[in-house]
């Protein structure tokens, strides 16, 4: 079932080159099981949106292949559950949910990577996060090889996070994911970012789930480049959660400095805000760099290395650091 020593560039969505001393592609529950048996130790590999890879993988290499997406009826008169398998691409299951009139997920189209890792990262996009319209997951846990349900609230779902980017880290494999879904009566969401200045430009006063789909896609092409033309993994940092009398101070030096207000206490402030105002953005470092149009995404012109991109991250998280006293925190898994 695993082959030796694979190159994991055409697996990981910046293009780095590393090598897998051992890789197996798994598109059945029966060989998930078969290799947990024997391997407790493994390197899960989706659709490699979330990783910058620094070194070659020593682990077994397991890609997620499980495929399927089935509705479940009976929830309510409004909403549907829509179970889709964790190997399924993330973009097309969005799509085949607006084709069908599910709505729920339309604000997360575009986002790279596939099904399963959409919990563990709590993913989100213009105000609407995975927990939004999240039911539960199935996942199989290495060291006894048994299905365990897990529920929203077992999840523990934060600011791009979960319960499996920490205490349950490489303890279980995701299997699938059920979404609960709008048949009728979607609730939009329409304010968050450039959404409503485009659907504004476009004429559009009463817009469908399919309309929200098509100007969010519009917004990340103009801003985000296509990982297939030149390397990237989306939004390279978390945007930072600071007090307000932080942002008070800050805005004494900063006037025009942006945030979201979280509650009475806390604010968020675009962590690309942060890097472009540090003099990152556009720039290049041999094969590294930091894109034109978005500073939040680090990108590999060619052939840079999982350090150099690492190294420049670091260089950007010193200069916030030394400019505005805030943390930037990776939102990309350092493999």
């Amino acid at each position: 079932m695993f082959q030796e020593n694979i190159s994991l560039r055409p697996y990981n969505t910046f293009g780095i080159e590393a090598n897998a001393r051992r890789f197996a592609n798994v598109e059945n529950l029966d060989q998930l099981r078969s290799i947990v048996e024997t391997n407790k130790d493994l390197f899960v590999l989706s659709g490699g949106s979330n990783i910058l890879l620094t070194r070659d993988v020593e682990k077994p290499v397991v890609h997620i292949q499980l495929k399927g997406i089935e509705v479940i009826p009976g929830k309510d008169s409004d909403h549907t559950l829509v179970r889709a398998q964790a190997g399924e691409n993330w973009h097309e299951f969005v799509t085949w949910c607006i084709a069908n009139d599910l709505g729920g997920l339309e604000n997360l189209s575009l986002i790279p990577g596939q099904v399963g890792t959409s919990p563990m990262q709590n993913i989100g996009a213009y105000g609407v996060e995975i927990k939004d319209v999240f039911h539960e997951l199935e996942a199989l846990e290495i060291e006894s090889g048994r299905i365990v349900n897990f529920s929203a609230k077992d999840c523990r779902f934060g600011y791009r996070e979960s319960v499996f980017k920490n205490e349950l880290k490489g303890k279980f494999i995701i299997l699938n994911v059920t979404f609960s879904l709008t048949k009728r009566n979607h609730k939009l969401v329409t304010d968050y970012g450039a959404i409503r200045s485009e659907l504004a430009e476009r004429g559009i006063e009463n817009p469908t789930i399919k309309d929200i789909s098509r100007v969010v896609i519009a917004i990340r092409q103009s801003k985000l480049p296509d990982p297939k033309e030149l390397g990237n993994s989306g939004s390279f940092f978390k945007n930072p959660v600071i007090p307000k009398e932080q942002l008070e101070s800050l805005k004494a030096t900063y006037p025009d400095m942006p945030f979201y207000k979280i509650d009475s206490r806390d604010v968020k402030v675009p962590a690309g805000w942060l890097v472009e105002q540090s003099g990152f953005k556009g720039k290049r470092f041999g094969d590294a760099g930091v894109h034109a149009k978005q500073a939040l995404v680090l990108v590999n012109h060619g052939d840079a290395t999982g350090v150099e991109i690492l190294n420049l991250s670091k260089r950007i998280q010193d200069e916030v650091l030394r400019r505005f006293g805030i943390e930037l925190a990776t939102e990309v898994n350092i493999i």
